[in-house]
């Protein structure tokens, strides 16, 4: 059984791209005008299965034991072999720590950053903190402490709520002799908040002021982090205090503050940001900044003043992209004006996606479906493909967003649902729904287009979607059918695809 185990295990290791890769990433003394080694020893996957099955049963047994099995089973182990064992066991800290123990004694073996820094990330996933920071110590003896083992240290202690032991980390590396630097400090910050761990970056940045002073985009990737976790207080405290600092915000953190705060219904707070970069910083204002703000605006249904944003930054020599139009496109059409927005998605040279969802979204919001529909099919004939949420928004569309139900029978929504429930062999789902739909007491669950749609993504759905597409035409609903034969099509296997092109 266990055997069978670590074989399903190794199986990835036995593509030679993966092979290729961690040999070459054991060699990171090699600078790019070097070559690496002309000749790559590939690992016998059969001695390293053993050496896992060995590591795995004796993983408590004493060392002579262990050392003595290992030896006699695997002849020369390298720093790739290592990493393999690493790749095998990736949550168990004590099978990695014994084998570490064991390649410590073998006269040829020599761990380098790559061997240590992954044998820390498994100590780190496994939550043992006392060997982790045996380890780090050991490393940092060593001069093998690079700017990732700060990332792995960090971001281990920190999801641990070790904060003392974080702020502890970079004064024993200044004790090996690596110091403070402002761009581990950053690289640092940077790697938590975008693990969401936006706090424990926080109280390190301050907790080593007194030796890394931080800059600018030591505050911006905290701003960033917490207006990414929704603590819009906190990212203004950072904003502030950056500028009491000295330290000018830069156009991404001006964007981010701004998206957050339309994210959150704070529009106008956001219109003041923006009025500040026009009035003091307008060079600094490209167009990402303008496809923001008016993107938000055509949502918010402020068609007039999107148009003077939109006039502003082509008066300045910013050339419009196709996200952009594609959002004056939706604002057109949700206000009625659907002359102007094909107006202007005619004078688009080469229309992509984004157009084309500005003008299906925008008439759908009509309940123009059999428009949007013509517009799916005219985004074919150009050779535009469709995604997901294209299907998906054409579906809402047509059966509404908790799906249809008509008068006739081949349909109606209700029995499709529900006829595919007892198929299914889900009686009990089936019942619940009916007894919600009969009692009315009860709001019916939307139906998830996306699963719908995910699940029937294969050769059996491409059959199911040919005969629904012909039971629709049967009723007059041809659009809908036009949909789903498209979408079946486009799930068909290469096979499928090359017989109907010939």
């Amino acid at each position: 059984m266990l055997t069978r185990r670590l074989q399903s295990l190794l199986k990835p290791l036995s593509n030679p791209h993966l092979r290729l890769m961690a040999t070459e990433s054991t060699h990171p003394q090699l600078s790019k005008s070097q070559n690496p080694p002309s000749r790559i020893t590939p690992i016998d996957q059969s001695v390293l299965l053993r050496v896992c099955t060995i590591l795995y049963q004796q993983q408590n047994s004493p060392d002579s034991r262990l050392h003595s099995s290992l030896s006699s089973s695997a002849s020369s182990i390298n720093p790739e072999f290592f990493l393999q064992v690493c790749n095998t066991f990736p949550y168990l800290w004590r099978p990695i720590y014994r084998f570490f123990l064991y390649t410590q004694k073998l006269p040829h073996f020599i761990h380098n950053s790559l061997t240590f820094n992954k044998m820390l990330d498994v100590f780190g996933k496994s939550r043992n903190i006392d060997v982790f920071w045996e380890t780090c110590q050991e490393m940092g003896k060593l001069g093998l402490v690079n700017d990732k083992t700060f990332r792995i240290a960090l971001r281990t202690l920190a999801s641990a709520r070790e904060l003392k032991k974080c702020v502890e980390f970079f004064h024993l590396m200044n004790g090996f002799g690596l110091g403070y630097k402002l761009e581990t400090l950053n690289k640092v910050v940077d790697s938590l908040c975008k693990d969401k761990l936006v706090e424990e970056a926080k109280f390190v940045t301050f907790k080593l002021k007194e030796w890394v002073k931080p800059n600018g985009v030591t505050y911006k990737w905290l701003i960033w982090g917490f207006c990414d976790v929704g603590d819009l207080i906190e990212a203004s405290k950072i904003w502030n205090l950056m500028v009491d600092e000295g330290f000018e915000p830069d156009v991404e953190v001006v964007e981010t503050m701004m998206e957050s705060l339309l994210r959150t219904n704070k529009y106008d707070e956001a219109m003041k940001v923006f009025q500040m970069m026009r009035a003091k910083r307008m060079d600094d204002l490209g167009l990402s900044s303008y496809r923001l703000v008016i993107k938000w605006m055509c949502n918010r249904g402020k068609i007039e003043q999107a148009n003077g944003v939109f006039e502003e930054m082509c008066q300045r020599g910013i050339q419009a992209d196709n996200l952009t139009l594609a959002s004056i496109i939706y604002g057109l059409i949700a206000r009625g004006r659907i002359r102007e927005a094909y107006r202007i998605a005619e004078g688009i040279e080469k229309p992509d996606i984004s157009v084309y969802h500005g003008l299906i979204k925008g008439l759908l919001r009509l309940r123009k479906a059999s428009e949007a529909t013509q517009v799916f099919r005219e985004m074919i004939k150009r050779e535009c493909e469709p995604i997901m949420h294209t299907y998906i928004m054409l579906l809402q569309g047509h059966l509404g967003k908790r799906g249809r139900k008509g008068h006739d029978p081949l349909v109606n929504f209700d029995t499709i649902f529900v006829g595919g429930l007892i198929k299914a062999g889900k009686r009990l789902e089936a019942t619940k729904y009916v007894e919600r739909t009969m009692k009315g007491g009860m709001e019916v669950p939307r139906f998830d287009y996306n699963k719908f749609l995910h699940y029937y993504s294969n050769e059996e759905g491409v059959v199911m979607f040919e005969e629904v597409g012909k039971k629709l035409r049967e009723v007059g609903l041809f659009d809908l059918a036009d949909i789903l034969e498209r979408y079946g099509q486009k799930m068909a296997t290469r096979d499928r695809r090359r017989d109907r092109v010939q």
